[in-house]
């Protein structure tokens, strides 16, 4: 029910976001409608194998779901969106691509249409187009010479993904996308999105971990001749924490594309260019984030409610030299964690400009905390009404304000302010 008093003294009841629980949350965008009020559009995945996407209008406090897709198999565990584009100023409309990720090893990539309505509740109409779709025991099926080759676990589950753009090219029409994943069955993939031929391209995979893969985020880092090198973060739960330079990757499957190449042989990402243990069990959540000095912190939160922070320093050299991984550098300034953080699994946890985190628990506490030199201080903590925290999503409203959204059973938007 809404949380607010209706005209006649009544509660309103609301219709049901999913039919199970929710297992990530991902923001699209913000925009104005013809009233001039902001609505921000986010996205929820669920066990119920459905796609929400929603629209929160922060002024009345109202909720409206813009559209759902069903296309998964299997419940869906992982969004990501990227923006195709800056905000139309004479429509005030937002184009984004937005990929989900789940069960049974199923990706399905759509391009997100939002822009004010004045015919609608919620003030956005919503366009939804399908782009591309992978599936590995499909891809395993066309494969060749797939007889002399260990056949893919089609039960592979992605438990996360993140989306990166490729650097500009004069032999290309625009940016490419990059989707990469860690799976269930111990590795990190690399898919390449083509969009003009609607497909989704598996281009790299690595089994360093040798376990589930549960997180991973992608970073950039520019170099002396002002060029960009591209980097994976990934855990697993055995508490490590890996990251891969993926620039010389990328670079070849550019190549491919520039030449037309219709197949081309599966790269292997090769080792980490750095590792870090920093828990001592699975990592249930983790955010990337460059400081204001070029320097980046690493956030995670684990299952022993422990939260761990990491400022790392890349030395990322020419993109000439990216033939090998020592192309670039990583070093750890500093590190601390806060042990018991939480009293049970933290599952979220977001870092807040400038020297603020917000991390959730399945203990269902918020808890925002102050980034110190060397500790993590307690700043306040509220009571979530949602029971199983599966996820955390932050975005800017305003100056020193953030909307965050909690999901797990159910789903609560809160604002924070520092």
């Amino acid at each position: 029910y809404q949380n607010r008093d209706a005209s006649g003294g009544q509660r309103i009841l609301k219709e049901s976001l999913h039919g199970r629980e929710l297992m990530c949350v991902c923001h699209v965008g913000t925009l104005k409608t013809p009233r001039q009020d902001l609505v921000s559009i986010f996205a929820t995945g669920s066990e119920d194998n459905m796609v929400n996407i929603l629209a929160f209008g922060a002024q009345f406090h109202t909720l409206t779901q813009l559209t759902a897709i069903g296309d998964h198999i299997s419940s869906v565990r992982a969004l990501a969106v990227m923006e195709s584009g800056t905000i139309q100023q004479k429509t005030g409309s937002v184009s984004s691509i937005l990929f989900s990720a789940g069960g049974r090893a199923q990706i399905e990539c759509y391009c997100l249409r939002l822009s004010p309505d004045c015919g609608s509740n919620s003030g956005v109409l919503c366009q939804l187009i399908h782009l591309a779709s992978h599936r590995l025991d499909e891809q395993w099926d066309r494969m060749k010479n797939r007889h002399k080759l260990i056949k893919m676990d089609p039960e592979t589950r992605y438990m996360s993904i993140a989306v990166l753009e490729s650097p500009e090219d004069a032999e290309l029409p625009g940016p490419l996308l990059f989707l990469a994943a860690a799976c269930s069955d111990g590795s990190v993939r690399l898919f390449l999105l083509l969009e003009h031929a609607q497909k989704l391209w598996l281009v790299a995979e690595s089994f360093h971990h040798q376990r589930c893969v549960l997180k991973i985020q992608v970073f950039t880092c520019k170099t002396a001749d002002r060029g960009r090198r591209y980097y994976l973060v990934s855990a697993a739960t055995d508490g490590g924490i890996a990251f891969w330079d993926i620039t010389a990757t990328i670079d070849c499957v550019l190549e491919a594309v520039k030449a037309e190449a219709r197949e081309m042989k599966l790269l292997a990402l090769g080792p980490p260019v750095f590792t870090i243990q920093a828990h001592s069990c699975g990592v249930n959540s983790l955010h990337v984030q460059e400081t204001a000095s070029g320097h980046f912190l690493v956030a995670s939160g684990s299952d022993d409610g422990s939260i761990h922070i990491c400022i790392i320093k890349v030395n990322a050299q020419s993109v000439v030299n990216q033939g090998t991984t020592g192309g670039a550098s990583i070093h750890v300034l500093r590190k601390f964690s806060r042990l018991c953080a939480h009293a049970a699994q933290v599952t979220g946890v977001r870092l807040l400009h400038p020297n603020y985190l917000l991390s959730v628990s399945v203990d269902q506490r918020l808890t925002l905390w102050y980034l110190g030199e060397d500790s993590l201080s307690f700043v306040c903590s509220k009571f979530c009404h949602v029971a199983d925290v599966a996820a955390l999503e932050c975005w800017e409203s305003g100056q020193h304000g953030w909307h965050s959204v909690v999901c797990g059973q159910g789903l609560e938007v809160l604002r924070c302010m520092v």
